[in-house]
């Protein structure tokens, strides 16, 4: 019965994947088509005041929770201040002064990062978009997510977050999950890095891995052919026969990253054991308070709660603009995604069973 019902959900996988491909190459030639034509079209940034959004919350819940008497007396008085200090702002302006009981601000970015740091794109127009207004007393706080991924693409990530702090700008960073590998490459840049109980930090190494298919290949009597110039082009390969000098070589090329990572995170983080950090290995929370990974226990909402009354807190976004053939390949592939997470997830029901 079980094979049967495995059997079927195979073939609904198969089905779902065809589906998804046969979508995917339609987005990809009308895609392909769009770009030729040149649409022009760029994202925007958008901000929002998250001050605006906790009051929204609040006033809710006070709707329900408090007394209504108490509610509309608190109400009128809500709305007298803020007339009062609308009046107030005006005429600060007009006297070419600044407006009595101004905040500083703080920007609020997100950055959830994958192994191509995609997100860079839109990380380096927001900051760019902030810049034009953060002072000296304004606060950016990003909050991160990121198991790490390529290095260029998180080492540029990481000189974006540069920029703030160049600009006089203190950069605050929140690990509410995770920032290992490149996720830790750029958290080290902050003034300060804030993580949660249970977040992971750390991974400070350096891995790559492929396969090989030379004996396969060689057992089908199936030649390989791979020329170069130079003697280095090529180290390790998928297909051709890897010699204990490639090794050598691709090794001392890991070697030299993985030195280029711990100079940089010493460099920011001067008060780091960086030897007794750069293993490789990752730590949770407390754990990275006492090797100096982070400075802080502290979630990013608790951080937003704290700056709440004495901040304006503005959250920052680039969005792009996707054509509707774009939209037609991130469905495509999230339902090739879908269907493939369902397959796992019966195959490892059919384990326990």
């Amino acid at each position: 019965m079980m094979e049967f019902v495995f059997g079927i959900a195979e073939f609904l996988l198969q089905a779902v994947i065809l589906l998804g491909v046969f979508l995917l190459a339609v987005a990809g030639v009308l895609t392909l088509t769009q770009r030729k034509r040149g649409t022009g079209e760029e994202g925007s940034v958008e901000a929002r005041s998250l001050n605006e959004r906790f009051d929204l919350h609040e006033e809710s819940v006070r709707a329900v929770a408090d007394d209504p008497v108490e509610l509309k007396v608190r109400s009128k008085e809500q709305k007298k201040d803020k007339k009062a200090e609308r009046k107030a702002s005006k005429l600060a302006i007009k006297a070419g002064e600044t407006p009595a009981g101004a905040k500083s601000r703080v920007f609020v970015l997100d950055f959830d990062g994958d192994m191509q740091a995609s997100q860079v794109e839109q990380l380096r127009e927001e900051i760019s978009a902030v810049l034009t207004l953060a002072s000296s007393s304004d606060e950016v706080l990003l909050r991160l997510e990121s198991g790490g991924g390529v290095v260029h693409g998180y080492g540029l990530a990481a000189s974006q977050l540069l920029r703030i702090k160049d600009a006089g700008v203190k950069l605050t960073i929140s690990v509410d999950k995770v920032a290992a590998s490149g996720g830790y490459m750029m958290a080290c840049v902050a003034n300060e890095i804030l993580v949660a109980p249970f977040a992971i930090l750390g991974s400070i190494g350096v891995v790559a891995q492929l396969p090989n298919f030379h004996k396969l290949l060689k057992k089908n009597d199936i030649d390989f052919e791979m020329h170069t110039a130079g003697e280095y082009k090529r180290t390790l390969t998928v297909f051709g026969e890897n010699t204990d000098k490639a090794r050598e070589k691709f090794q001392a090329d890991l070697d030299d990253v993985h030195g280029l990572f711990k100079s940089f995170v010493s460099t920011h983080r001067p008060s780091l054991d960086i030897d007794a950090v750069s293993t490789g290995e990752y730590w949770f929370g407390q754990q990275t308070l006492e090797n100096n990974l982070a400075d802080r226990l502290c979630t990013s909402d608790s951080f937003l709660m704290q700056r709440r009354l004495s901040h304006d807190l503005i959250e920052v976004r680039y969005r792009n603009k996707k054509g509707w053939q774009e939209r037609l390949g991130m469905a495509a592939e999230t339902v090739v995604e879908r269907g493939i997470r369902r397959f796992i997830k019966t195959g490892r029901d059919q384990q326990f069973l």
